[in-house]
């Protein structure tokens, strides 16, 4: 399951790197077993390595004695592991026997363009005489006896796993899908509505620290809808997709992440140098090494890729999105975009929304 490709500069979406921070675990976990219950296989959620982060859910009774073995048990994590990852690359649930010949489903949790795990569901087996050449075994160890000794010690057990048809498997597969799809959806609205609020505070605070004066009114008002406005158009630029430029250098880091922060402004070379506390020749020396394009033009050439963002991801108006990408005018906007696009900015959201 993939959110629409979350990219950006440093913001909201870059603070989600785990399954717990999309997920209220302990709800998560009490939903879990519910749908174990009801769908009659096992469910385990588990990170980018494989490794759970919840208990697991109607594991049955042969696949606790395997994974609690110090060797099988690898076995079952390797599984875990390339499953969650066959999903990621094919970005829908992946169907599969693990090295047992049991089959399991994963349904991959891709949040930012970044794989943060899986939730793993199954335990079952086709129905006897059902042909599953079709069904890839994802993993085989190097010794086979070592699986055919532990069916035999646990022969019993390994008879007790349900068999379900592959359909029926298809079916839990979708809806577990679309379950997972809309946690994650709300989990990224929450995250946006709580940047949203501590950006609100944050100002309010700074507000009742200023001296008194009317004049700070409508000063402190501007600076609150700014942040404001950053914060959305973060969101909205983020969900079109734009990549960040990477480097390693802690005056270009610092720039990077001002501009990236600031969208409605348009600070000059001097001004950015000043900020980074050193001699604008410096910096526009070191931009140009390290990025490999001139302040100006990087600057230029980020803020038409965050125009296109805008048209493709809102409805918005030019004069909306020129306005909170800090150009002067709409004309001179449209002027711009038009040399670097080739047409304007009415042409190019018509084209892109077909």
């Amino acid at each position: 399951m993939q959110v629409d490709d979350f990219k950006g500069g440093p913001c909201i979406m870059n603070k989600l790197l785990a399954i717990d921070q999309i997920f209220d675990m302990e709800q998560w976990t009490n939903l879990q077993r519910s749908l174990a219950e009801v769908t009659n296989m096992a469910i385990l959620t588990v990170d980018y390595k494989g490794v759970p982060v919840t208990e697991h859910s109607c594991c049955h009774e042969f696949c606790k004695k395997v994974r609690n073995d110090p060797t099988l048990g690898k076995f079952c994590q390797k599984c875990d592991s390339r499953g969650g990852l066959e999903a990621v690359r094919i970005n829908e649930p992946y169907i599969y026997q693990c090295h047992f010949s049991i089959v399991d489903i994963a349904i991959p949790i891709i949040v930012n363009d970044k794989y943060l795990g899986a939730v793993m569901a199954g335990q079952v087996r086709l129905p006897i005489h059902k042909d599953d050449s079709f069904m890839e075994k994802i993993f085989s160890p190097a010794n086979p006896r070592i699986i055919e000794e532990a069916k035999e010690n646990f022969r019993q057990l390994y008879n007790e796993i349900p068999f379900l048809s592959y359909e029926r498997m298809q079916m839990i597969a979708m809806m577990l899908y679309f379950l997972c799809n809309y946690m994650v959806k709300e989990a990224i609205h929450k995250e946006q509505i709580i940047e949203m609020y501590e950006t609100v505070v944050n100002r309010h605070q700074e507000i009742l620290e200023e001296p008194p004066g009317a004049h700070y009114t409508m000063e402190s008002a501007r600076k609150m809808k700014a942040a404001l406005s950053n914060v959305i158009l973060n969101s909205n630029i983020e969900n079109a997709g734009c990549d960040v430029p990477v480097s390693t250098n802690s005056i270009i880091i610092k720039a990077f992440d001002y501009i990236y922060h600031h969208k409605g402004e348009s600070p000059s070379l001097k001004n950015m140098a000043a900020y980074c506390n050193v001699s604008s020749s410096y910096l526009s020396r070191l931009f140009t090494k390290e990025v490999g394009e001139s302040y100006s033009s990087f600057t230029a050439r980020l803020k038409i890729e965050w125009a296109k963002a805008l048209l493709e991801s809102s409805d918005a108006p030019i004069s909306e999105i020129s306005d909170e990408l800090g150009y002067s005018e709409a004309g001179y906007f449209i002027k711009s975009f038009k040399k670097y696009v080739g047409v304007t900015p009415a042409v190019y959201r018509t084209y892109c929304k077909g």
